[in-house]
């Protein structure tokens, strides 16, 4: 089989609540505290509530950057960290694993700009579905969200 060569990626982020809701982020560059923030605004723009999020060990999470942020807007979202090496604790990597089988099936992507438009229609249909959402909280190791019932946006 020839190979191209090219590789491109893009990487995407989201946050799930136990009502089935999602927001998501689609973006070609690297993971950083600058990306995170962006992503806190544009999610704390979206409710008059306090936000809970659910987070691992990723250092952007615990840069001076996104604490920072937290410190400006106290009362707009909540961080809580999963204990380290606890994927199966994040309901959010069943999303993950989900766009990671969806998206080789439907077609190849030429470049990056149709790999970040396939993800974006993968959020998109999730978005409209939000029984598929709020069963990614069903199973033994995520039941906590939902006993505390912070992630209920």
């Amino acid at each position: 089989m020839r190979r191209s060569g090219n590789r491109f990626s893009v990487n995407a982020m989201s946050a799930i609540s136990t009502k089935g809701r999602m927001h998501f982020m689609v973006f070609t560059e690297s993971f950083t505290a600058e990306v995170m923030c962006r992503f806190l605004d544009r999610l704390a723009g979206h409710f008059d509530h306090e936000v809970h999020l659910v987070v691992d060990g990723h250092s952007a999470y615990r840069s001076q950057k996104v604490h920072d942020w937290f410190a400006a807007h106290p009362d707009e979202v909540g961080l809580h960290f999963l204990p380290p090496y606890s994927p199966e604790r994040n309901p959010d990597e069943l999303v993950n694993s989900d766009l990671k089988h969806s998206l080789p099936k439907q077609h190849r992507a030429g470049d990056q700009a149709e790999l970040a438009a396939a993800t974006r229609r993968f959020f998109r249909r999730c978005q409209r579905q939000p029984h598929i959402v709020r069963g990614h909280f069903g199973g033994p190791h995520v039941r906590y969200v939902r006993d505390e019932n912070l992630m209920s946006f």
